[in-house]
């Protein structure tokens, strides 16, 4: 192989590998729902309407249900979006719907938040 294939073919791994890294999806599934980084159980609100880019959960709400918050440069990808709360902070969704923690999951795997009063449901994909 001459050096400036060598070359070209070192250029390319290096723009796949950063474009492969760039940024992973903002949640993962475990034993069926998603779960964020901190392998916590992320939920869903029945309340809000898929798609309207908005949270209906705020204020004491939000004190109970943390949502899962996006970074300043993330980027939405496939069913993953991003909406902007009413504070102007951004929250992944998926499928349209923002997705939340519950503050009474104490560890991984605590499903403690599906059910809540009939409206909060563990996020499945």
């Amino acid at each position: 192989m001459n050096s400036k294939l060598k070359l070209a073919a070192a250029v390319a791994l290096a723009l796949v590998s950063g474009l492969a890294a760039a940024q992973a999806a903002p949640a993962m599934v475990k034993d069926g729902v998603f779960v964020g980084a901190n392998e916590m159980t992320l939920y869903t609100f029945d309340k809000d309407q898929a798609g309207s880019g908005k949270s209906v959960c705020n204020g004491p709400c939000a004190t109970n249900w943390p949502a899962l918050m996006a970074k300043a440069d993330d980027k939405p990808m496939g069913d993953w979006s991003i909406i902007t709360r009413d504070d102007g902070a951004k929250q992944w969704a998926y499928k349209g719907k923002p997705l939340y923690f519950w503050v009474k999951d104490a560890k991984p795997g605590d499903r403690t938040g599906d059910g809540v009063n009939q409206v909060w449901h563990a996020a499945k994909p």
